[in-house]
């Protein structure tokens, strides 16, 4: 028996508050890509500094080389390997007894990282090589014309970059159902299962990823008008 549009809305949606399903998938969506992008900014930060200090150095001790080949195979690995194998492997392999809900932000996080410290990396060699000899000359150290000179200018570089990363990995977390995490998108496959009608719950989660993106495009589009803006000043 054909049931009218109304009636498969109701079904999917109301009845047992079905759309709760959504609603916690959109909650833990949220939750993994903000925090799996804290995660990515900070560990790229640190990579970015290892790849241009190498970079940079005349003198390349020991230390400087083996963080600079590990930081290399790392890249290459997170960068050469699927999201959605990296997950797995964590979840099955690496962490198997660990919560799925952390699992997957440690995963998105170190995934994200690999992409975020080559953003970083071209943003700290974006910033006129005047400004790190300025901050010398005012008797800063490496380090200290590191933090306060040249970060805060490669920030302001890279910042549509990053945010950009931040929509990518809000896609790409549509792959967490794979070890069990009620995401967005696994919600709606829920309710695909139970009543066994795959179109409406489908398309509205579809409908829910693209109002997002186009809010935060909207967002960046601000961004980058903002930026653009303080460097004709």
């Amino acid at each position: 028996m054909n049931r009218s549009l109304a009636e498969r809305l109701y079904d999917d949606f109301i009845y047992q508050q079905r759309y709760m399903y959504l609603v916690r998938g959109l909650g833990n969506t949220i939750l993994i890509t903000v925090f799996a992008l804290l995660i990515g900014v900070l560990i790229g930060v640190l990579i970015a500094l290892v790849r241009v200090n190498y970079q940079q150095s005349k003198h390349k001790g020991i230390l400087l080389r083996i963080a600079n080949l590990l930081c290399g195979i790392y890249l290459t690995v997170i960068r050469g390997t699927p999201m959605v194998v990296q997950l797995m492997i964590m979840y099955f392999v690496i962490w198997a007894s660990g919560a799925p809900l952390l699992i997957a932000i440690v995963s998105f996080g170190l995934n994200s990282a690999a992409y975020v410290a080559e953003v970083i990396r071209s943003g700290i060699q974006s910033v006129d090589r005047g400004q790190t000899e300025a901050g010398r000359s005012l008797g800063l150290s490496s380090r200290s014309t590191m933090l306060y000179i040249i970060l805060p200018q490669a920030f302001k570089n890279v910042a549509p970059a990053i945010f950009n990363e931040f929509i990518v990995l809000l896609k790409e977390t549509s792959v967490a159902g794979y070890v069990g995490i009620q995401d967005l998108t696994k919600g709606g496959d829920i309710i695909r299962s139970i009543t066994y009608d795959a179109f409406p719950p489908l398309i509205v989660v579809a409908i829910v990823y693209l109002v997002i993106v186009i809010a935060l495009t909207q967002v960046l589009h601000v961004i980058e008008g903002r930026l653009a803006k303080s460097d004709l000043r």
